[in-house]
């Protein structure tokens, strides 16, 4: 039995590899069972045109087998096999991948014309195997080839060489079987790999779709014979199970598969107690293959806004899942959405546990995010409820992400916004409002505050219901931003009825009306100082004698909100103090101003005490206004 070195740049990379490579230590099961995999592929394969696999071979299989006592974990398959050359070529060289090479002869194969079956391979790289290492400090392969009579061991402590040698071996296939490390300081950290429930665990978690079954004992406690009820006495009988579902949910034929099915699968998988509230299933050809199974919640996820979330679907090739959590695959806007994708078509990195960035990836993310969107659309056009419950749930996330980057996903996302109209009493779009706009109305006219009902109190509103026309009620913080960010919907200006002019015809008359009290004007603005910076008569008010509004370019919704993030941040917006002329209360500043001059610096302190509250803006002085008020009376 001669010992072989492994090449020198071998060595480097398994010390890279075992160090490096891989993030995680449990993936080395993934590893060699996807290599398994590969074996049987390939004698599947050669089977479709050799009846002679048949006869040795009646069903595929993957059986596990732990031995606590040697602490071995052997992961054993009944596929195509090596013989001595293919053991030193595959094994001793690291990175030379006997499934690359294979899957290289089909394209060469399909490219002569030759018809080939489709078969998808995992293990492209050939380091996966020595991943092992990272558990056990030996390994040894003991292996048949269909076809031929002779078997074979390959044995490795590690970097410092391999030996080949003939061994006994009935049946074909390959055994691997690993030799677990001692644990080092940390408690448990190598002996959990020779423990049924750690081993069940991780086949679930990344081999759950390998196309044949995984076998492995079992332990089922069982009472004693002569036991008890009084005095139960229990023993462990092991039996073998299948431990992966083979077939994954979304592989399957939508017709094969009821609303009930995906539903419960979600549920499951996602530890949610409710339905999705729509789920879409892919399998999509062409450029790309790929199957995908996405689901939106029907409520907010628990860690949504904390850091724990984890956006992204989980990737899968061929079954063997690559990634938990591919944020590449969904946007930022549509991050709620969890679920499968599933493509033998990625080009993996040598770790497989990252992806390279490349077209066949950037295709799929930009075909799913276009599926979401349509079904979206769908929705809010023919089942509104639903739709509404979903803007409920996610729709400031796609608003907040319409503002991002100065709007630059505006066209993509703003028909997918939502807000309160003051006419139809419930939630609108943009294009629902610009279709039901009067003819000679400009604008899009919305209020910004803290409730609808609030808002529909505002004196400002008054004007534009009386003519009919629709307002949008902003009670969300970023609302006013989409206004500002968007600027206009449809060649449709947005204008906030806190703006000095509303655009409406009639107005350039009611602007003459501050010829007409000129002193009274220059009274309340001496009275007031530079708490205001201009004083007018209102266009707007009807049955109100004063409201204040904003000029600038920034809001008083705006104004709080930077305030509220940003204290020390001076953001102020320009306060405008309009008047109702022909209201009493202002005829009565107006006698009050002649006559009374003290008298009518009070009226002036309680009209823009008034207007400050009407604006949701802060009193100065809450108390001091109380105390005005009651002098008035004294």
């Amino acid at each position: 039995m001669e010992k072989k070195e492994f090449q020198t740049e071998s060595k480097r990379l398994l010390d890279l590899m075992i160090n490096s490579i891989y993030t995680h230590k449990e993936i080395f099961l993934r590893e060699i069972i996807s290599n398994a995999s590969d074996a049987i592929d390939k004698l599947c394969y050669l089977s479709l045109t050799d009846p002679g696999v048949g006869m040795v071979r009646e069903d595929f299989k993957i059986v596990i087998t732990i031995d606590k006592e040697k602490r071995t974990l052997t992961v054993s398959d009944n596929g195509i096999g090596m013989n001595e050359e293919e053991l030193s070529n595959n094994l001793g060289v690291i990175a030379n991948s006997g499934s690359l090479r294979f899957k290289q002869e089909l394209e060469k194969s399909e490219k002569a014309g030759e018809s080939a079956q489709p078969i998808d391979i995992i293990g492209q790289f050939g380091v996966g195997f020595y991943s092992a290492f990272m558990v056990a400090d030996k390994i040894i392969v003991e292996t048949k080839k269909y076809g031929e009579e002779k078997a074979y061991r390959w044995e490795s402590e590690g970097a410092d060489g391999y030996t080949v040698s003939g061994c006994a071996k009935e049946n074909v296939g390959t055994d691997i079987i690993m030799h677990i490390r001692e644990d080092g300081e940390e408690a448990d950290e190598f002996s959990k790999y020779i423990r049924e429930y750690t081993i069940y665990k991780l086949v679930k978690k990344y081999s759950d779709y390998v196309r044949y079954p995984i076998k492995m004992l079992m332990p089922h406690p069982e009472l004693k014979e002569g036991s008890t009820k009084e005095n139960p006495e229990y023993e462990e009988k092991f039996e073998y199970e299948t431990l992966n579902s083979m077939e994954p949910i979304w592989q399957k034929p939508k017709s094969k598969v009821t609303e009930e099915e995906y539903k419960a699968f979600y549920k499951e998988r996602y530890e949610d107690p409710d339905d999705p509230q729509f789920y879409l299933s892919v399998n999509a050809e062409g450029n790309i293959e790929y199957k995908a199974l996405l689901f939106v919640p029907a409520h907010m996820p628990r860690n949504y806004d904390t850091e724990d979330f984890k956006p992204g679907l989980t990737l899968y090739s061929s079954g063997i899942k690559i990634i938990d959590h591919c944020e590449q695959l969904l946007p930022d806007y549509f991050n709620f959405v969890c679920g499968i994708v599933d493509s033998p078509d990625l080009n993996l990195n040598i770790s497989r546990e990252m992806l390279q960035q490349d077209r066949q990836l950037a295709l799929i993310a930009a075909n799913i995010e276009k599926k979401i969107k349509n079904e979206l659309e769908r929705m809010l056009k023919n089942d509104r409820d639903s739709y509404e419950k979903f803007y409920k749930n996610f729709g400031r996330r796609i608003k907040v992400c319409a503002l991002d980057d100065y709007g630059a996903k505006k066209e993509v996302l703003q028909d997918l916004l939502m807000f309160w109209s003051s006419k139809e009493d419930h939630f609108i779009t943009l294009s629902e409002y610009v279709e039901k706009m009067p003819e000679e109305q400009k604008f899009i006219y919305y209020a910004s505050g803290n409730t609808n009902e609030g808002l529909d109190k505002l004196p400002q509103t008054e004007v534009l219901k009386e003519k009919n026309m629709d307002i949008l009620y902003f009670t969300d913080k970023a609302d006013e931003f989409v206004a500002d960010m968007f600027r206009k919907y449809k060649d449709k200006p947005f204008r906030s009825v806190i703006d000095g002019d509303l655009g409406l015809e009639g107005e350039e008359n009611k602007d003459n009306e501050k010829d007409t009290f000129p002193e009274t004007f220059a009274f309340i603005k001496e009275t007031l100082g530079d708490r205001i910076d201009e004083v007018k008569a209102s266009t707007k008010l009807k049955s109100h004698p004063v409201c204040l509004t904003s000029g600038g370019g920034i809001t008083f919704e705006m104004e709080k909100y930077f305030k509220a993030v940003s204290p020390n941040m001076p953001m102020k917006a320009k306060r405008i103090l309009e008047v109702n002329t022909r209201h009493k209360a202002f005829l009565a500043l107006d006698m009050a101003r002649i006559l009374e001059p003290e008298k009518g610096k009070k009226y002036c302190e309680i009209f823009y005490n008034q207007a400050c509250m009407i604006a949701g803006l802060p009193v100065d002085d809450p108390s001091g206004y109380t105390d005005l008020l009651v002098s008035l009376w004294q």
